[in-house]
């Protein structure tokens, strides 16, 4: 029995210890003291004498618990009231915070609607029903209906001709500029279907902005770096689109230059023939 008696109370003290470290204020501290108490009571039923013995016990463990841990958790406080302070008022201050948040939100206010409605001006000029349909398919920023966008353009600039209709090299120029003419149709569609995917993402940066957590300030820049990069790409490749545009009408200029060199040999030739009977 007295055995067990002191491995309780041995459990007991290797508990008590641990929650002593773990609490944080000085009433979590008197409950554990006092559910201490109460747990050597009932393990051991008092007589007169251990009444007194554990009132002093108890008095011992207040005392030291007003003493050296009260001094303990003052300093422990204090620590931390200083690094709250050093960071709301010299780190991440609060007040100059909340004064770039108040002009996040007043930039939003007075420029985002603008900007939009910029964006969202009707460009639109045709007026036949071919030409309109065409400029409606071209400008609708999808990307979901390119044979609708190739069945817009045969019928608005119409379809090669036949076989017989014209001369192969004809044929070969005009199917190469059709063909680089949609291609580049379809890169613009998937362009602006881009632009307003990159549109949204500035939104919902300035949105992070107006609203951002003390400290997380870099983590918005490095998303509006990403987007910026991305939005550059897209330029990069609009003008990759150009570049292709004014090497094909080149090659074509290049192509009539050739072809008008081979009619003046035929006809120096012909010119010769007719020449050599005479």
């Amino acid at each position: 029995m007295l055995f067990l008696t002191n491995f309780l109370f041995g459990l007991l003290f290797i508990l008590f210890s641990y929650f002593m470290v773990a609490v944080r204020t000085r009433r979590q501290v008197l409950a554990l003291t006092l559910s201490a108490a109460l747990a050597i009571a009932l393990m051991n039923p008092p007589t007169t004498h251990a009444q007194a013995s554990l009132i002093a016990a108890i008095q011992s463990v207040l005392n030291v618990i007003n003493g050296l841990i009260k001094t303990a958790l003052n300093s422990i406080n204090s620590i931390r009231t200083a690094v709250s302070n050093f960071y709301q008022q010299v780190a991440w201050p609060i007040a100059l915070i909340n004064q770039a948040k108040a002009l996040v939100t007043q930039t939003i206010g007075q420029y985002r609607a603008l900007m939009q409605n910029i964006f969202g001006i009707n460009l639109k000029s045709a007026t036949l029903a071919h030409p309109a349909a065409l400029e409606n398919i071209m400008r609708n920023h999808q990307i979901a209906d390119f044979d609708s966008l190739t069945s817009a353009y045969a019928n608005t600039f119409g379809t090669l001709p036949p076989v017989a209709g014209a001369s192969p090299a004809d044929r070969a120029m005009m199917d190469m500029d059709d063909a680089l003419a949609a291609d580049n149709m379809k890169t613009l569609k998937e362009s602006d279907a881009a632009d307003d995917l990159t549109l949204q993402v500035a939104n919902n940066i300035e949105d992070a902005a107006s609203q951002a957590a003390p400290g997380s300030a870099p983590f918005v820049t490095a998303t509006a770096v990403v987007a910026s990069i991305q939005s550059q790409a897209l330029s990069q490749e609009m003008l990759a689109a150009e570049l292709r545009q004014e090497a094909a009408r080149m090659a074509h200029e290049n192509a009539l230059r050739k072809r008008g060199a081979t009619m003046t040999g035929d006809v120096n030739t012909q010119i010769l023939n007719l020449l050599k009977r005479n």
